[in-house]
């Protein structure tokens, strides 16, 4: 699970997209993490924001990896959208504007469900530059993160409000469960080397 994976060149880390089901997504998820983390500014304050409803099975993801999230109780990242206090359309804008006014330079880091073709659904996606939420149904919000993650989580191009009340929760739940433990294992990852690097330089 966690066997490295040979470095790419940068022009092929911006975006990373692969199944669930395969066996190397834990190291594949956490190595393209590590390295889009290691273009922050250096004691950048990273916040993730999590983006969804629980009103709709498959907009759900978000909230549930912010909920796994929350559980952890960890200094090393700010929090935004659980399945208690989500991130949604309605107080998207509000909560950009508080992280603005609460962080310096912060990396954001986004998290929501889309919707792609029907050989994509079940695959996460790592992307370097924000997020356009909102766009799979058609609704023009603000873009999120420095990076974002996705988990495609049905088919669109046709009623895809009727799609995401009918997405397999089983499905939703897989993705949210790797998308949060990886997440978290590359921030913890990443602060004990940005720590080690921290010391080196005293």
């Amino acid at each position: 699970m966690n066997q490295s994976i040979p470095p790419l060149p940068a022009h092929e880390m911006s975006c990373l997209k692969i199944a669930h089901t395969d066996p190397e997504i834990y190291s594949a998820v956490i190595h393209r993490l590590l390295f889009h983390l290691s273009r922050s500014a250096p004691g950048s304050p990273i916040v993730v924001i999590c983006i969804g409803t629980d009103r709709s099975t498959g907009d759900a993801l978000g909230p549930l990896v912010g909920t796994a999230l929350a559980r952890f109780r960890s200094p090393l990242f700010e929090l935004y959208g659980t399945l208690e206090n989500p991130v949604h359309a309605v107080n998207l804008q509000d909560t950009l504007n508080e992280i603005q006014g609460r962080f310096h330079r912060p990396f954001v880091i986004g998290i929501d469900a889309c919707l792609g073709h029907s050989a994509s659904v079940g695959c996460i996606q790592v992307v370097e530059g924000p997020l356009r939420p909102g766009a799979g149904v058609n609704k023009q919000l603000p873009p999120v993160g420095d990076i974002h993650l996705t988990g495609i989580v049905n088919v669109g191009g046709f009623m895809e409000y009727f799609v995401l009340q009918n997405t397999r929760l089983s499905l939703v739940m897989r993705l949210s469960e790797i998308i949060s433990s990886a997440l978290y294992s590359a921030l913890k990852q990443w602060h004990l080397h940005a720590r080690s690097a921290a010391a080196l330089e005293q």
